[in-house]
């Protein structure tokens, strides 16, 4: 088998060839000895090697910015406790995230470039569901700030904010227009997929923290809300609860619902009479979820009507094979252009070079006893059009800058109602950056953001040795098995959690597996005991780097000397 050499003098990002990093996979452990490259090693050392910290592709994915491979470390040692304590540094709902996160940082991870990915959500539920079972607390050791935050909306972007807020030492208090908190957690996401005692519970423990929830208190008016609360900041996170309209010709149209009002009434008891046979409007993850609540009500035939293909659908892959699993069809390449009593036609659709549909005048069709509209969702935000400086883009949603501030001083918003991907985990992250600047307002000392470090890919690894590693799976109920909307998707066991934490390859931080101080020929690279990395004495040193070759995780790199000149304080020393 032909290897080539593992490091280079440049590489990408390094241009003028200051650092050697890895490049290639390997599967032996015997390297092809290039004798064109230059030589690092000699009387006169050329390169040293240096212990890095580089960023994980999983965290640099998460969009709540959460430190996964620190808590997947813990977890896989069965530190389960400070595991979670390290979760929920970042994410205060990991019970939550755990079930309804389309987790995009096992689509980042490098493992699964080998087998699988690391099944990231899978952990995150365990702890979270470990730390309700325990009872585990949040301490609050900030000293007291003196400081009042508003936070309008409690749906996973206000909670965020209102957890991390009170962390940092504010007082806060949520008012909240709905019954019960949650937002769209509670009345958008189905109880199969999310149990409405879980979400209770975590949003239980942010209370006991000493946040405020105000319930059916719906805000009018911003400003006199914020007066009479003597509130120094606001935070509104109203969320996009309000069905779009579609403009579409309905005669004696029997029943025609939007898809989040289907789901708001079936959580609060009050199911609408759906028939036997129901068509979804619709391509996103609510016509998904309104599919299958419909299939849970009694419908027979439940079919979803799209305009797209299956490879432009806007739902993740995952909930739409669910609802083929539980006998829900999709008719592709369709729209809707009229519904009657007990029927609608629909018009087939072809997609142009650039992917968008176009209609063809083929029309056909479809009996139907109920027609859910599952085509987007937005903002109730008329109740901040008067206040000066707030300021709206042209589908109505709220500007704000890169502190998450709106043109109105002390008045920050997030979530779904300011321009990003609308996902739970996104607007937990909206909070806790909220939170963030919101602090460094109050406190006339702006936040900065500290700078991220490289990101760490596959070819950059080096795995000379490795084995495959089943990934742990998640038992599901049976498709003709599924009533009613007890929960599908099972935890998994402690064993389980313990091996899918050890799954991860730890890239770009050093885990200390001993290959750089099993490998150096000079023994020049002394291990300072657990936790505490190594030291590697430059007297010895001849720049070999072996080491860095044997690192299976780019925790090292070969600098130049003429580089490293300048920053001598790296000289002998520990990584952490």
């Amino acid at each position: 088998m032909t290897v080539q050499s593992s490091w280079s003098h440049k590489r990408p990002g390094d241009p003028e060839g200051k650092g050697i990093g890895m490049s290639d996979l390997r599967h032996d452990m015997s390297p092809v000895v290039d004798m064109t490259r230059r030589r690092v090693a000699g009387q006169t050392r050329s390169f040293r090697p240096l212990y890095v910290d580089l960023l994980p592709p999983c965290n640099n994915a998460c969009p709540a910015g959460e430190d996964i491979q620190g808590w997947l470390d813990l977890a896989q040692a069965g530190k389960f406790r400070e595991a979670w304590q390290e979760l929920v540094r970042d994410n205060p709902l990991p019970a939550v995230h755990g079930r309804v996160c389309y987790h995009p940082c096992e689509t980042a991870c490098n493992r699964g470039e080998l087998d699988s990915s690391v099944s990231i959500h899978a952990v995150e539920r365990f702890l979270g569901d470990k730390a309700a079972a325990e009872n585990w607390t949040i301490p609050v050791a900030a000293k007291p700030s003196g400081k009042r935050v508003l936070v309008v909306g409690a749906g996973p972007s206000g909670l965020s904010a209102g957890f991390h807020l009170t962390r940092l030492g504010h007082q806060v208090e949520i008012h909240e227009a709905g019954p019960l908190p949650g937002g769209m957690l509670h009345f958008g996401i189905p109880a199969y997929r999310l149990p409405r005692d879980v979400l209770m519970q975590e949003v239980d423990r942010i209370e006991a923290m000493g946040v405020k929830i105000a319930l059916n208190h719906k805000v009018e008016d911003i400003l006199a809300e914020q007066a009479e609360g003597l509130f120094d900041a606001v935070f509104i996170a109203i969320g996009a609860q309000i069905g779009k309209r579609v403009d579409i010709p309905a005669r004696d149209a029997g029943c025609v619902i939007d898809a989040i009002t289907l789901l708001h009434e079936v959580e609060t008891g009050d199911p609408p009479r759906l028939g036997r046979r129901v068509i979804i409007y619709g391509g996103g993850n609510t016509a998904i979820d309104a599919a299958r609540t419909a299939r849970r009500l009694g419908a027979e035939e439940t079919l979803i009507v799209y305009r797209r293909d299956r490879a432009h659908m806007p739902a993740q892959a995952s909930e739409a094979d669910e609802a083929l699993i539980e006998g829900i069809k999709i008719k592709w390449l369709s729209t809707i252009k009229d519904i009657g009593e007990g029927e609608l036609t629909v018009e087939m659709m072809r997609l142009d070079d650039n992917g968008r549909p176009q209609p063809t005048g083929q029309i056909e069709t479809l009996s139907a006893d109920s027609v859910v509209l599952a085509t987007g969702q937005q903002t109730d935000s008329s109740f901040l059009r008067s206040v000066p400086g707030i300021v709206f883009t042209a589908d109505d949603m709220l500007v704000v800058d890169a502190g998450m501030m709106t043109g109105r001083p002390g008045i920050f918003a997030g979530g779904d109602m300011v321009p990003s991907t609308r996902t739970v985990t996104t607007a937990v992250g909206h909070g806790k950056k909220a939170a963030r600047y919101i602090d460094g307002w109050l406190r006339r000392q702006a936040y900065v953001p500290p700078p991220k470090h490289p990101v760490v890919g596959f070819a950059d690894l080096h795995l000379p040795i490795y084995s495959d590693a089943i990934p742990s799976r998640q038992r599901e109920v049976p498709p003709d098995l599924r009533k009613g909307f007890a929960e599908v998707v099972s935890g998994l066991t402690e064993a389980a959690a313990l091996h899918e934490g050890r799954r991860c390859l730890s890239c770009g931080n050093c885990f200390e597996c001993d290959n750089c101080s099993a490998a150096c020929p000079e023994t020049a690279i002394a291990k300072l005991g657990p936790t505490h990395g190594y030291r590697i004495d430059m007297e010895l040193c001849t720049g070999c780097a072996v080491c860095v070759e044997q690192c299976p995780c780019h925790a090292m790199e070969m600098v130049s000397e003429t580089a490293h000149a300048a920053e001598t304080a790296y000289a002998l020393e520990a990584i952490r």
